[in-house]
């Protein structure tokens, strides 16, 4: 049995995902215009505003992340945007079943923080996942070691920024997973990773009937 398979892992990953797609549905049938609005906002100005705003990975993506940190086996792992920590368990639930290495989480809402430091400490994973807290592009300094997988799934135009600012310590064979990459300002980040001048072998992929990941490996 896997950790996602334990009883306080997945029974949160249920809840969480479940009080998501009844928030997406409400919102819809609403004609919700919240991120719309923030079109304008700085980074901690939206985070504040989408403070009880679920943004998850798909269960789907949620397993693959899960496997491919299990193959890999990274002593160091970097999530860019935690929200309330779904990707996360998924994350930590892999680093747990390798034995070895760690979690390093960035988020700006601290509701969201508050939230997912509970549920990190209900399921048990605590004990791997540290939670950055603040600006990544500051908090991110202070990961230790090399870094051998990291998600971006936080605000898109900064998928760049933040790589750049790890990219001296991406381990030879890292992996990179970009969420939601149909996103117009992920392209920066796309354009970058898909010049093979810049050491990497990436690959597109649907993660949703709409949107797309895109995996890149630190060749």
């Amino acid at each position: 049995m896997t950790t996602l398979d334990d009883a306080q892992v997945a029974g949160a990953l249920d809840r969480m995902y479940a009080a998501s797609d009844d928030q997406f549905k409400k919102m819809r049938e609403d004609g919700s215009r919240r991120f719309a609005d923030l079109s304008k906002a700085n980074a901690q100005e939206r985070a504040d505003a989408l403070s009880d705003i679920y943004m998850p990975v798909t269960r789907e993506a949620g397993r693959l992340l899960y496997s491919l940190v299990r193959a890999t086996r990274p002593a160091v792992v970097v999530e860019f945007g935690m929200s309330f920590g779904l990707s996360a368990l998924h994350l930590a639930s892999a680093v747990r079943d390798n034995g070895t290495g760690r979690v390093f989480t960035t988020e700006l809402s601290t509701t969201k923080i508050a939230a997912a430091k509970q549920t990190f400490a209900e399921t048990g994973l605590d004990d791997v996942i540290t939670v950055l807290e603040g600006d990544a592009l500051e908090t991110l300094g202070s990961v230790p070691g090399e870094v051998g997988f990291v998600l971006l799934d936080g605000w898109k135009e900064l998928y760049l920024p933040v790589l750049k600012l790890i990219e001296p310590r991406l381990a030879t064979g890292a992996l990179l997973i970009a969420d939601n990459t149909s996103m117009d300002d992920t392209q920066p980040y796309l354009d970058h990773v898909r010049d093979s001048a810049n050491g990497y072998v990436s690959v597109n992929f649907l993660a949703r009937d709409s949107d797309s990941m895109e995996l890149s490996c630190r060749a």
